[in-house]
């Protein structure tokens, strides 16, 4: 017997049509021609990616123009590190036995203390071993008393093998490089003197600075010294001149000399100011060009101060002043240049040379400790006539 649910089911519906419209298949021509095609999954994923790199989880591959010059043209090797003739022949000679002391690299800014420092440590160990056994640290670091004592110590106590790896000598030490070490308080240079005592089988330490006077003597006498020179015009000229060849870039005479006098021989400051300038005014550059990316101030503004300090008079001298302080030019930068004015005049005598030269070294003082630069440009121009036309100071309290 039938079950009568199974009747009911097989029986049509009243409310159903008997010939029913047949509907059009999924895929037939009219909807592929109304709706538009569904893009793959992967091209979809290739335009994430493209647009903003946020889902492939990888940023966009660095532009090889947009890296720094500075690093871009940075000595590999020790015996590429310019003008330092002394330093090079005694580190080239000391890395053939692997065998390094203790080692304090000083002297001014962009002269290659820390390219030279960084050379040493890629020629010992290979880019393979460089960050296991290297560790650096700069100013931007926290390097107090607890860094010394935790961080480093615990680096430089760990003892490594002298496995040769890759051709490099890879010594049984690591190296620690404490960069602009002269800004290390005295008692993190102290804490360091044990450090170094205990771990000198196992560990190196370059240290890095400006002044050699700002590091402790105990730290001073544990290390081989050697000074970098300021470089000179030619060998910053010829640096120059190797990396406009290498850029495309067009530089005269006049803007090479520029160059090297706005630098004061720091090559990385050099450099900068170079590819600050080419990307600026593009590949033919100027001295005027170079002088507007430095921020110095143009040599006629400085010689305008000093011909109204020498017509004697102080209503002239005091529109200078306002003109240049209006004009937003920062009066620590026209002192050190109206000092080199001043040393290089001819015409005014040595006493009065040194009477100016004393003001400006006070009014230096006083702008760094924050005084009014309006006020301490104009100081200095009253005593620069004073000087000039030998009217006594007067009192002084």
């Amino acid at each position: 017997q039938q079950n009568p649910r199974l009747r009911r089911a097989e029986t049509p519906s009243q409310n159903t049509h008997p010939h029913p419209k047949p509907r059009p298949p999924k895929h037939s021509a009219r909807n592929r021609d109304s709706r538009p095609p569904l893009a793959p999954a992967c091209a979809v994923l290739t335009i994430s990616l493209r647009r903003g790199g946020i889902r492939g989880g990888e940023m966009a591959p660095l532009v090889p123009s947009s890296q720094p010059w500075v690093e871009k043209y940075r000595p590999r090797q020790v015996k590429d590190v310019a003008h330092q003739e002394e330093v090079v022949r005694v580190l080239t000679n000391t890395l053939e036995t692997a065998d390094l002391p203790h080692m304090l690299f000083y002297g001014p800014p962009g002269t290659g203390k820390t390219t030279t420092a960084l050379a040493i440590a890629y020629q010992l160990y290979g880019p393979e071993l460089y960050k296991s056994r290297v560790l650096e640290l700069n100013a931007s670091d926290e390097r107090g008393i607890n860094v010394v004592r935790t961080k480093i110590k615990d680096f430089a106590a760990v003892a490594v093998g002298s496995a040769r790896k890759g051709g490099y000598p890879c010594p049984p030490y690591k190296i620690i490089i404490l960069d602009e070490a002269d800004s290390m308080t005295e008692d993190a240079q102290n804490a360091l003197r044990r450090t170094m005592e205990t771990y000198s089988k196992v560990t190196r330490f370059f240290f890095i600075c400006n002044y050699i006077s700002r590091i402790i003597e105990p730290l001073a006498s544990r290390c081989a010294k050697f000074r970098f020179k300021p470089l000179s015009e030619d060998v910053m000229s010829n640096r120059i001149l190797h990396i406009c060849n290498e850029e495309g870039l067009t530089l005269d005479a006049q803007a090479l000399s520029t160059l090297s006098a706005i630098s004061q021989g720091d090559l990385r400051r050099a450099i900068t100011y170079l590819q600050s300038a080419a990307r600026l005014f593009g590949s033919s550059i100027s001295a005027s060009d170079l002088i507007s990316v430095s921020g110095a101030i143009p040599e006629d503004i400085v010689k305008s101060l000093l011909v109204a300090c020498k017509s004697g008079e102080f209503d002239v001298a005091n529109k200078e002043v306002s003109n240049i302080i209006a004009d937003g030019y920062p009066v620590s930068q026209l002192l050190s240049q109206f000092l080199d004015v001043i040393v290089n005049a001819d015409d005014i005598p040595d006493e009065h040379k040194a009477r100016i030269c004393r003001k400006l070294g006070e009014a230096d003082k006083c702008l760094v400790d924050g005084a009014d630069e309006y006020l301490q440009l104009l100081d200095m121009a009253s005593e620069t006539i004073r000087a000039l036309f030998n009217i006594p100071q007067g009192l002084v309290f």
